[in-house]
């Protein structure tokens, strides 16, 4: 395999043609990648690692999402390198290599969905699938600085796809283009095309955008002024988000213990983060618990801990980690209202770099979880794009509504064609929309 020529992004390539004559197709002409998770009839689906791959047969079917997309007129060109086991988001693969973070190559290209990010950002592809658990197309679109989109759980289809943990699993996808990310989300949304919709207000939780590695007021003073510019001074509002937390997700308490106060966390969403790692890891456990055991893979560092932490986990608090999650899904719906959006940084700072110390990567996680565990526990939609660092929420009140994924959508292009101007980097709008 070539893999300078392909930034390291692909396991295999092959050509799969769309299943029907393209001809008048949304997606005619266009091609894309999937992540080594997905199945693809005759392929073994590899999960990222050799050992998983040796011991696993063949797909005898192709995932409905993979075929959502063939049958809106796109050709696969193959399947991408992956974190493994899904079990990180750096992108980092000591089996495979690490696939070329196309905007920094000495930094990581972000994960578990590296080289699907990858294979966009290099145009290699007009747009890749990838899936999100814990932030496996967020942080990987953040890194590779192009759009991505995290669905509402449960929204597209995860049949077909090796779970991690099937409380968070979402599949996603990746474009360069938000038109192409708005043409592969209708299909694989199956959204009517209907007239967008304005948002009510934009909430910008200033405690979220005090975390960044850089002075906040770049990001909030240029977010501010692009709302006041599209819809006008009205719509913002500010709030702590960690205080509303705190209040209103009561069931938190079970998860403070060892949290201090300090400069660089908002001790809430660090209880939040550590809500949604539990439950991770006993789900991971479930699902693959005896499989590590028997087979004992070689796994890479940091993952082989992880493993190890999810295998040792236990039933204790599992019950409060649902309560947690229920209480944060009314509780941002009551902050946004009818089509309120809240407005939060995508990851902290800069992409690590290549090869850094696992413990400093570990500190790196911890902080990045406690922004992204609020869609993972919500279930609220997540996209990002290049612009900005910002994320979006809509109000869980349209979830059964297609009003809400044509706000998502057009809001996102045209938000995007503004910011530009502004020379900024990685816009995320989470959103609520099952």
């Amino acid at each position: 395999m070539a893999r300078d020529s392909d930034y390291g992004a692909f396991m295999e390539k092959f050509i799969l043609q769309p299943s029907s004559s393209p001809n008048q197709l949304p997606l005619n002409g266009l091609t894309f990648a999937v992540k080594d998770i997905f199945d693809v009839d005759g392929h073994v689906n590899g999960f990222g690692n050799p050992d998983w791959a040796r011991t696993h047969s063949a797909a005898t079917s192709t995932a409905p999402a993979v075929l959502a997309v063939l049958r809106g007129g796109a050709t696969c060109v193959g399947t991408t390198v992956m974190d493994e086991m899904a079990y990180c988001i750096f992108g980092e693969n000591i089996h495979y290599g690490t696939p070329t973070n196309p905007c920094a190559p000495d930094r990581v290209p972000g994960g578990s969905s590296s080289g699907s990010a990858v294979a966009v950002g290099a145009s290699l592809v007009d747009f890749s699938l990838g899936t999100d658990t814990g932030g496996s197309v967020r942080v990987p679109a953040s890194f590779c600085g192009i759009f991505g989109f995290r669905p509402s759980h449960g929204v597209v289809s995860t049949t077909g796809v090796i779970p991690m943990a099937q409380s968070f699993d979402t599949v996603g996808w990746f474009a360069r283009d938000p038109v192409i990310l708005n043409q592969v989300g209708r299909v694989l949304l199956q959204l009517p095309v209907v007239d967008p919709v304005r948002p009510s207000h934009i909430i910008i939780p200033e405690d979220c955008f005090k975390l960044l590695s850089i002075p906040s007021d770049r990001i909030t003073k240029v977010l501010v002024k692009s709302i006041e510019k599209l819809y006008g001074g009205h719509m913002v509002k500010h709030a702590s988000l960690g205080d509303y937390v705190m209040d209103r997700v009561p069931s938190l308490e079970h998860f403070f213990k060892g949290i201090e106060t300090q400069e660089y966390n908002i001790p809430s969403l660090v209880a939040l983060s550590s809500a949604m790692r539990l439950l991770q890891r006993y789900e991971f456990k479930n699902n693959h618990g005896e499989w590590v055991s028997t087979v004992k893979p070689v796994l890479g560092p940091g993952i082989s801990e992880r493993v190890q932490e999810a295998l040792g986990t236990r039933e204790e608090n599992i019950d409060a980690c649902f309560s947690v999650r229920s209480e944060l899904r009314a509780a941002l719906t009551d902050l946004l209202g009818d089509f309120g959006i809240l407005a939060i940084p995508t990851v902290l700072g800069l992409p690590p770099k290549l090869q850094t110390e696992t413990t400093t990567l570990e500190t790196f996680l911890v902080r990045a979880f406690s922004l992204l565990s609020i869609a993972g526990l919500s279930g609220f939609c997540q996209v990002l794009s290049l612009s900005l660092s910002l994320s979006l929420y809509l109000t869980h009140t349209h979830t059964h509504t297609h009003r809400a994924g044509a706000f998502s959508f057009s809001s996102l292009i045209t938000i995007k064609y503004n910011l530009l101007l502004l020379k900024m980097v990685n816009l995320q709008m989470i959103y609520n929309k099952p």
